[in-house]
Formats: C-alpha cells, structure tokens, sequence
C-alpha cells in the first residue's frame, strides 16, 4: 500500500510540475521585454537587436525594448541584467564580451555559470584586425615589423573581452609594446583608426566596414582560421602566419537562471524564426553576422568548447581565473 502511494504521489507530482512549464512558456511574454546590450547603437549586435525586436513584438504582442548598456568592460550590461532577476529582461550580446571576465575580475558582480542561462545562438559575428589606411604596413607580418621597430609607440583598439585578451596575449607572444586605448563603446574606435589615433583595431567587419569603405582604413585579417566570403580579400590570421590571433564570438540571448527550458526553447524559436527570412538575412548578413542559428541546449554545448578554449589560450599566455 505504501508502495502503491508513493507512486501515486509520484505521477500526480508529474502531472502537474510538467504542464505548469509548459504553461508559462505558453503565457509569455505578459508585459514588456527588454533586450540589454553591451554596446552602444550602431554595432552588429545592435542591428540585429533591433531587427529582430521589431519583428517579435508583432509575434509576441508585447513591446521589445532596446537597452543599450556600453561601457565597464561589459559589466554595466551584466549588471543590468543579473539585478532586474526578471523573465521579461533578457541579455543580448556576443559571448565574447563576458567570457573573459573570471580571468580579468577577482570579484564578479555575477557568476556567468549560474547567472547567464542559454537561450539561443543566432551568428557567429566576423572579426576582423583593421588599420588606418596610412599606416605603412599592407599586411600583419609587415604591422608586426613596425611594432617592433618602434616600441610603445603605437595604439591598440579592441572589443573588450575575449579579442582584447587574445590580442594582449599575441603582444606577449610575440614581445611587442603598444599602448591601449580603452573605450567605452567601441563603435566610436573606427573614427579614431581612420585619422590615425590608433593603429590596429579589433572589432566586427560591419562595425569597421564604413572606415573601410571611405579609405580611410584597411584590413590586415579577418581572425579566423581561413578566409570569408565577406571580405574575400582579407588573408585569415592563419594563412598571415598568427594562428594565435583567431578570435571567436558567438552572438545569442540569455535568460535569469529561474528560466525554465521549456521557455527558453519557446523564445529561441521565435528569435530564430526571423532569419528565415531572406530580407532580414541578407540585411544581418551586411552587417557580418554568419547566421548559425542553435537552441538552448546545443548553445550550451557551444559555451562549453568556448569556454575550454580560454581556459588553454589562458594557459599558454600564463593568466589564472582570479574567480
């Protein structure tokens, strides 16, 4: 008999913790829903935020808000996120923006294992090293010369995050001097690469294309194992001879630790869904996102390898988790 209750018990406990998952994800959204960027309006991040909320909030009848939150190394935007602990705001940005931030701050104002929960990977976004179109080197190996012949005289931009960490261990690697330029939003960096403020720049083709277009700068690589349809162009960091300079972002949306699976598999299809349509992937597509589209389980997966492979460039370069 007692076997018998326990079962019951076990079944009704099923029956009714299931469908309330279920239910929530069928209820939301029920007011509005806020997007919380890392940077600033113009960046590939922001464009695809911003073509994406206006599609979602006809599908979801709810308005989608923008918030962009530049600045503090990504963690003005984190921080806005973590403390809201609300299903209707939710973080938008690329993965390399926080996935550096155990090894560069001793105490987080958030724990990106319990805090950032996976929703869906929409693009890898292209990275690409960029220089002003003055600058007297056409590739990296002739940059690299330069740096060298003139120690700690030229500047650096870069995204903040996992391209600033790969970028600083290359220097290291290769025992160059050069002076960082921080910025608070790196949309504003490609201004300064085209009147020669900084002389190599790290940050996403759409972000550096406009300089390129006008002249005023050039790129030296795309950082990537091989070369991008893109920019059919540009050698890859590989084929330059600075495999150590790959840099990857994943672009996608994360949820409060609270969110159910079930609901994050509801909004990674809705987010997703979008992109099948030709005009919005061609447009995401000039703004150098590669659309790679995954769910919450499958992006999960994808945090894993990125995380491993900081961990091992962390290693070679000598830099420990300081949380």
């Amino acid at each position: 008999m007692r076997a018998l209750v326990a079962t019951l018990l076990l079944a009704v406990a099923t029956v009714t913790t299931v469908p309330s998952s279920t239910a929530e994800a069928q209820s939301w959204p029920q007011r509005a829903v806020k997007l919380v960027l890392p940077f600033g309006a113009g960046s590939s991040t922001d464009i695809m935020a911003r073509m994406l909320a206006e599609r979602l909030q006809t599908k979801w009848g709810q308005p989608v808000v923008v918030e962009n939150r530049p600045g503090g190394d990504g963690l003005l935007a984190v921080g806005t996120f973590v403390q809201a602990k609300d299903d209707h705001v939710l973080f938008f940005a690329p993965t390399s923006t926080f996935c550096m931030h155990p090894y560069q701050h001793a105490n987080l104002p958030y724990d990106p294992a319990r805090d950032l929960n996976p929703i869906v990977k929409l693009s890898r976004a292209l990275l690409v090293l960029a220089a002003p179109a003055s600058l007297p080197a056409k590739d990296l190996k002739e940059f690299v010369a330069l740096v060298r012949a003139k120690p700690g005289e030229l500047n650096y931009g870069m995204t903040p995050g996992f391209t600033e960490f790969v970028f600083e261990g290359f220097l290291r690697e290769q025992g160059l001097k050069m002076s960082k330029v921080p910025y608070r939003d790196i949309t504003q960096a490609p201004t300064d690469l085209g009147q020669d403020r900084i002389q190599i720049l790290g940050v996403t083709h759409g972000v550096a294309l406009a300089q390129i277009q006008a002249g005023r700068a050039k790129l030296l690589a795309v950082s990537a194992a091989a070369r991008s349809d893109l920019a059919p162009d540009a050698p890859s960091v590989v084929e330059s001879g600075f495999p150590s300079l790959q840099s990857l972002s994943l672009i996608g949306a994360w949820g409060p630790s609270s969110m159910p699976l079930e609901l994050r598999k509801q909004i990674a299809a809705d987010m997703m869904e979008p992109l099948k349509d030709p005009e919005i992937a061609r447009r995401l597509r000039a703004a150098s996102h590669i659309l790679e589209p995954t769910g919450p389980e499958q992006f999960a997966i994808e945090l894993k390898s990125l995380e491993d492979q900081v961990a091992a460039i962390a290693k070679v370069v000598g830099v420990s988790r300081k949380q």
